[in-house]
Formats: structure tokens, sequence, C-alpha cells
């Protein structure tokens, strides 16, 4: 996957997690657990991206 096509998400993800953060009213600890739950889920993307970590389909929690 070229460069530009992780960047570009990148970019969009972190100017909408500031616009929400910046103008939309909420409490402290809302706004943590939606920055970490985006950071996560961006940082899992980024992951799968690049081929680091597979499909998370692929993993099983039961025995």
């Amino acid at each position: 996957m070229p460069l530009i096509n992780v960047v570009i998400p990148l970019v969009v993800a972190g100017m909408i997690l500031w616009l929400i953060n910046r103008y939309i009213p909420m409490a402290g600890g809302i706004k943590t657990i939606l920055n970490v739950v985006v950071t996560v889920a961006v940082g899992v993307w980024v992951l799968q991206v690049t081929g680091l970590w597979g499909p998370i389909s692929n993993y099983r929690f039961s025995r």
C-alpha cells in the first residue's frame, strides 16, 4: 500500500478527533475514553495495513 494511502486517513482521523475534542463539550473522562479508543483503533489499523498484524478475525479467545 502506498504511503499516501496511510498518511491521508491518519491525518483525517486526527483532524476529526481534534475537532470533536475542541468543539463538542463533554466530560473529561468521556473525552479520555474516546481518545484512547480512537488511538487504539487507528493503531490496529496501521499494524494491519503494514502487515505487522494479521486480521483480527483469525484470533480465537475461547478454547
